[in-house]
């Protein structure tokens, strides 16, 4: 009898020993999906029971990705991204991230505090440094636990040398590649479908890419109707931002703007690429009708210095009195811009957001005012607010220093209407 107890009591010695085996071993195995550790802390804070679905998209580099959708935790690998992720959650377009690039509180520090004022919450969100300069923190990125990071496509290199996407993968965090910078007029679009679908916002997403093509085409087809004359136009790339001259953009981003305004961008024959920088005699021998320059208020890069500080609510007399310097630099002696003070300045982050049709609605009323003598983008922005960001639209994105260059009486009234709260132009509209 004791024999048998003895045996008895071993067998359930094993018995349990298996089964806590077996617990160990189901809590440490991952699941079907590959998921870990990491994953599984997620789950935790969001509740054991997720029942969201795993969706696979391709993003902008062409990859295929798994995400668990809709995303509820985002990490932006850039600030701006912003701009895209607020006309999606408009009530709140904070919700969801739990970690951004803080390039938007440098880089446009007149948008950011329209956001901290409405969202203060926003100041708590971690921040992080680039991958293509090496201060991104993955540790830091990783204890937030993100559904998704998104990077913009010119992460690739830096990303790929450091291995980062393999060690966030082995984490079970997808990694999505967008783009509007580089080809804004191709790759906008499909960036904004892929936020919509990871957002679970997809119809909010199709009206938004309704409403910029419209506002588009009221430029588009016009000059494809009516095929004017083109100017020739070069573009002062981050004006004030550097003293260097003269960066400029190639057949892409503003450059591509410029074509789709009607005019004629100077700086394709010479930039193979989006980006590039041209001399000095080159643009004097180029001899442009018009100059663009696109600029901010980059207080926090360059202090004090010559930059334009247009933007929501800009000082436009002020930024006229800035604009006015470029008349007299080098590159542009004897130029026709400079005999006429066709000199423009533009708000630079329309090159980098899905706002990029107010730019080219301004640059088609500068090329060709009588054309689009109707045309207005501050109610073009003032419709993009009023329907998808939280708060209303404040004019200060664009000045001239002569709105319609065929008239020279028309610079000292663009600059005098330009100075008076109150009046409006194709330019300055309070």
């Amino acid at each position: 009898m004791a024999t048998q107890s003895r045996r008895a009591a071993v067998l359930l010695l094993i018995i349990l020993g298996c089964l806590l085996g077996a617990s160990l071993a189901l809590f440490r195995a991952p699941d079907n999906g590959g998921r870990n550790a990491a994953q599984q802390g997620s789950d935790a804070a969001e509740g054991v029971n997720d029942t969201r679905s795993i969706v696979t998209v391709t993003d902008l580099l062409g990859r295929k990705v798994e995400v668990r959708v809709p995303v509820r935790r985002v990490i932006l690998g850039e600030g701006r991204q912003l701009y895209l992720v607020a006309a999606l959650d408009t009530a709140n377009p904070i919700e969801r991230i739990v970690g951004w690039r803080k390039d938007m509180i440098q880089a446009d520090p007149d948008t950011y505090r329209r956001y901290l004022k409405q969202f203060p919450a926003i100041a708590d969100i971690p921040t992080f440094g680039g991958f293509e300069d090496g201060t991104f923190d993955i540790e830091q990125a990783i204890a937030q636990k993100p559904d998704v990071i998104f990077l913009k496509i010119e992460a690739q290199r830096a990303t790929e040398d450091s291995r980062y996407i393999e060690k966030l993968h082995a984490l079970g965090i997808p990694v999505v590649y967008i783009d509007f910078r580089h080809y804004p007029i191709e790759n906008t679009e499909p960036t904004m479908r892929l936020f919509g679908k990871l957002f679970g916002k997809e119809s909010r997403a199709d009206e938004f890419i309704r409403f910029r093509a419209e506002q588009i085409r009221r430029v588009t087809d016009v000059i494809d109707a009516r095929k004017p004359a083109r100017p020739k136009v070069f573009i002062e790339r981050i004006g004030g931002y550097t003293q260097d001259c003269c960066l400029s953009f190639g057949n892409e981003n503003f450059g591509r703007f410029v074509e789709l305004a009607g005019g004629d961008n100077i700086g394709k024959q010479f930039i193979p690429g989006t980006f590039g920088q041209l001399n000095p005699e080159q643009v004097v021998a180029s001899n442009p009708d018009h100059v663009v320059v696109t600029s901010a208020n980059w207080e926090a890069y360059a202090p004090g210095g010559s930059w334009i500080g247009v933007g929501p609510g800009a000082d436009l007399k002020e930024a006229a009195r800035k604009l006015e310097a470029y008349t007299a630099r080098p590159a542009y002696a004897g130029t026709t811009a400079q005999q006429r003070r066709a000199f423009h300045a533009i708000w630079h982050q329309f090159y980098n957001s899905p706002y990029e049709f107010i730019a080219i609605q301004q640059l088609a009323k500068w090329f060709h005012p009588e054309l689009f003598a109707e045309l207005d983008p501050d109610a073009g922005f003032r419709a993009l607010h009023e329907r998808f960001l939280p708060f209303g639209h404040e004019p200060g994105y664009f000045v001239s220093l002569n709105a319609n260059p065929s008239n020279p009486a028309a610079s000292a009234a663009s600059a005098a209407s330009a100075s008076l709260p109150g009046q409006a132009n194709a330019e300055v509209r309070p």
